[in-house]
């Protein structure tokens, strides 16, 4: 009987985190999408020194714009955005987590994801629910002022960035996160 309360107590407080969501986070449009993901790679790039250079060399990159992240002890984040190949969309995507534990707060934060292996953007792209740190490894970076990737060294084929965060939430971390292609 105590398990089915903690159980109900979970649910509730689930539901309670995402629909506290903004209803325009659910199913933008393509041209939606490719607009927030076009502000944030103009974020990124000004924000991040030798990010352009670093993205031009990327076999891909999956931007996610306004993902929103809440919780309180339990926790769901989602956001929409596109996988881009050569700087043009391939195909629409969102992030989906869930955690449980000691957490309370929110935020929206932008989070792009660079594919440095072509290996590694063929398994994401042919995979129907791809999840960070089970099906890839990924380096998170969390961007702070005045970071440069040229100093940096990247030892897996996936490299995670967590930027324009706003809100408060501790932690940068899409371990676990799912990604999954969106018809659009």
């Amino acid at each position: 009987m105590k398990q089915a309360g903690v159980k109900m107590f979970i649910i509730v407080c689930m539901a309670l985190i995402i629909g506290t969501f903004p209803a325009a986070s659910y199913a933008d449009t393509a041209q939606e999408i490719d607009i927030s993901v076009n502000a944030s790679l103009d974020r990124f790039v000004k924000e991040v020194k030798g990010a352009k250079e670093f993205l031009d060399a990327a076999k891909g990159v999956l931007i996610i714009p306004k993902v929103i992240q809440g919780g309180l002890i339990v926790g769901a984040e989602y956001g929409e955005g596109a996988l881009r190949i050569g700087g043009k969309t391939v195909g629409y995507y969102n992030i989906v987590s869930g955690s449980f534990g000691y957490q309370i707060g929110g935020q929206q934060k932008d989070i792009i994801i660079v594919f440095l292996s072509n290996e590694v953007l063929q398994k994401f792209r042919n995979s129907e629910n791809w999840r960070a740190g089970v099906d890839a490894k990924v380096t998170v970076i969390n961007v702070g002022v005045d970071d440069s990737l040229s100093t940096l060294k990247f030892k897996e084929p996936v490299v995670g960035f967590v930027f324009a965060q706003k809100g408060l939430m501790a932690g940068a971390t899409i371990e676990g996160s799912k990604f999954t292609r969106l018809k659009r």
